[in-house]
């Protein structure tokens, strides 16, 4: 299945508020159940991020 994420989703998963829903989405995606999308957007909007946002991805 494939999917997009906004850039909250990224910094969602930094968040002690988000990371409950987060962290198991990214499990999933790395366990390759999703394919993710991927926006020119979305880049430009990360190109300023923290570090560990950008390792994220």
């Amino acid at each position: 299945m494939r999917i997009y994420l906004d850039t909250s989703v990224f910094g969602g998963y930094f968040d002690k508020e988000f990371e409950e829903w987060t962290k198991p989405l990214f499990e999933r995606i790395n366990d390759g159940e999703f394919t993710v999308l991927l926006s020119t957007m979305l880049d430009e909007e990360l190109e300023f991020a923290p570090k560990r946002i950008k390792e994220l991805i």
